[in-house]
């Protein structure tokens, strides 16, 4: 690759305000890059929607992101990462990665009494993605899975404090089955969950440990392109720009929280379809 494309951006994408788990993790291990963010929040959630139409969502906003002339791309949805094709990365033009994989490895690692919870969208537990490929590495690991399809709405509403009473009564709820279940590691496997962390750990306890697959597919990402040689030159300092399907205002308002910088003034909306 020249240089030009050594400094393309990094592209990330999600159904909406989730995806910014990864970005900010990305943000973190490499400040030199750009990165361009998609959150299709006209959209949003995915998690509820059927298979045909979140491939055809994530083939649209994939098409986006190549528009924007990115050099690789991260999409930081449990949602299309569990249902997307295995042969899809094969048809673009740029390596392309999800968060299921590099959620499930370390999961995997953390574990002590090999017993893993996954919380994620209605769609990501029925595909039985993480469960698939949890059993892959390691066979012998007990899986518990629960839907929480009430949790995208509640971040993509703002509804994030630690203390929010109507948010922590329906994680209660949602993680009982879990908590009972005891399991010592839980895989937020869809990047809007590390969101709403703090109330989550609260309600499973300190004994259990949580996997932001955000977080950890940036860490992927960031590998990768490390060990690819395609990163930028390390004289500068990245930006960032935040496109969306939907309204500006209410995603900067809580972006800017969880990224803690303002971003009003960084997000321009597009018409995906």
């Amino acid at each position: 690759m020249t240089n030009e494309l050594f400094n393309r951006p990094i592209g990330v994408f999600d159904s909406g305000l989730g995806g910014l788990t990864a970005v900010k993790e990305l943000r973190k291990l490499l400040p030199h890059e750009d990165i361009v963010y998609f959150g299709d929040t006209g959209r949003v959630p995915y998690g509820t929607k059927s298979r045909e139409t979140i491939l055809r969502y994530a083939q649209q906003d994939v098409d986006f992101l190549l528009t924007c002339k990115v050099k690789m791309i991260l999409a930081a949805c449990g949602t299309v990462s569990s249902n997307i094709p295995k042969d899809f990365a094969r048809q673009l033009p740029v390596p392309f990665t999800g968060v299921v994989e590099h959620a499930c490895d370390a999961a995997v690692k953390a574990t002590k009494k090999r017993h893993i919870g996954i919380i994620a969208t209605p769609s990501t537990i029925r595909s039985g993605a993480y469960e698939a490929h949890i059993h892959l590495i390691a066979p012998d690991i007990q899986v518990t899975a629960a839907p929480c399809s009430l949790f995208v709405p509640l971040v993509e509403n703002g509804y994030i404090q630690q203390d929010n009473p109507v948010t922590r009564l329906v994680a209660q709820q949602y993680l009982a089955p879990l908590k009972q279940a005891n399991p010592d590691t839980l895989i937020l496997g869809c990047t809007h969950y590390p969101l709403l962390a703090p109330i989550i750990s609260d309600i499973m306890g300190p004994e259990v440990t949580l996997i932001d697959s955000g977080q950890t597919a940036a860490r992927y990402t960031a590998q990768y392109l490390q060990d690819h040689a395609m990163l930028c030159e390390p004289c500068r300092r990245g930006t960032n720009r935040f496109y969306v399907s939907d309204s500006t205002e209410g995603f900067a308002d809580v972006a800017g929280i969880f990224l803690g910088s303002d971003i009003h003034g960084e997000v321009t909306r597009i018409h995906i379809d």
